[in-house]
């Protein structure tokens, strides 16, 4: 008696690796075994893609607002520690958008981040 190897599975299962494999090259896109290794390296190189995205937008998003404080006359580090004195919560992607589109805003913001920075050292010139 042969041995019972579930041939429509197997096949359905070669079929939809193949599938994903259909344009890489040579042995890649026709033979189940290379197949199956080159698309398991895209899914793991995709997946640490996604997560390396979202480190390049937020460096992206500091790099515009380095850019926008210099104009405003005030350095990325002190505009981000003089928000945290003001008790001002926005994150790196709203304050970039708000660099971009409404310069009016920003400028707000650097003077109250500026306002804070001094009361904080003042404070702490008493204390």
């Amino acid at each position: 008696m042969a041995r019972a190897t579930n041939s429509p599975a197997s096949r359905k299962r070669h079929k939809k690796v193949l599938k994903y494999a259909k344009g890489y090259f040579g042995n890649k896109s026709k033979l189940f075994r290379y197949a199956k290794e080159a698309v398991q390296h895209a899914w793991q190189y995709a997946y640490i893609a996604r997560k390396k995205k979202k480190a390049d937008r937020r460096g992206l998003w500091i790099i515009r607002l380095n850019a926008a404080c210099r104009n405003a006359g005030i350095t990325y580090s002190r505009f981000i520690e003089g928000l945290k004195a003001a008790n001002i919560e926005l994150d790196r992607k709203i304050l970039s958008d708000i660099a971009i589109r409404d310069e009016v805003a920003f400028n707000s913001l650097v003077k109250t981040a500026q306002d804070a920075l001094k009361t904080k050292a003042s404070s702490a010139a008493k204390a």
